[in-house]
């Protein structure tokens, strides 16, 4: 009886290691996805994170800004910023309102045309022509209801044009809608002014 009952707890002993054993694997194997996800993790360096979320589109086209267009002051005058060139001669005439931008343009190509030479500029918001070396001879304003051509020498040309100044030298020729151009004597005037001294450029 002593035999028999010194086997039975080995046999016990035994039991408990292989369900120590078999908890033990068990762990391992039920592990080992959790240890694969983290290496990955590692491997990539990336964080998981939530799909980019799309921006709001307008539906508008990115576009400038579009130009604006002149100012016209009292009399119709365009606001021209000063510069000189043939651009800055351009962009007024074509915001001479109504009738007078073809007056305007027909003025200008004259000019151009009888001096080829001529230097041009916008100064004090008026177009101004001139000759290097010897100053404006001509300069043309906007007012409500006609053009002003200022001859700077005026009193020296003959014919003298017909508006008076109050500058001792100046005259004017003023040119309403619906007035008779007399072309010839326009151009002979801006000749004979182009070969006079003129104002200081």
């Amino acid at each position: 009886m002593v035999g028999k009952t010194a086997r039975k707890p080995a046999a016990k002993k035994t039991t408990a290691k292989k369900t120590t054993a078999k908890k033990a694997t068990g762990r391992k194997v039920t592990s080992a996805p959790t240890a694969k996800k983290a290496t990955t993790k590692k491997a990539t360096g990336r964080k998981a994170t939530s799909a980019p979320t799309k921006k709001k589109t307008t539906g508008r086209k990115a576009t400038s800004a579009p130009a604006k267009a002149p100012v016209l002051l009292s009399g119709g005058n365009p606001q021209i910023a000063k510069g000189y060139g043939e651009e800055p001669i351009q962009a007024y005439i074509a915001a001479m309102p109504g009738w007078k931008r073809e007056v305007g343009a027909r003025l200008d190509a004259l000019i151009s045309r009888t001096v080829p030479s001529v230097s041009k500029a916008v100064k004090w918001n008026s177009p101004m022509y001139g000759v290097e070396g010897q100053g404006w001879f001509l300069g043309i304003h906007c007012f409500a209801k006609y053009i002003k051509v200022a001859f700077f020498r005026g009193t020296s040309l003959r014919p003298v044009p017909p508006g008076e100044s109050k500058s001792q030298d100046t005259r004017y020729l003023d040119i309403r809608e619906g007035d008779a151009f007399d072309e010839a004597r326009f151009v002979s005037w801006v000749k004979q002014a182009s070969q006079l001294p003129g104002e200081r450029m």
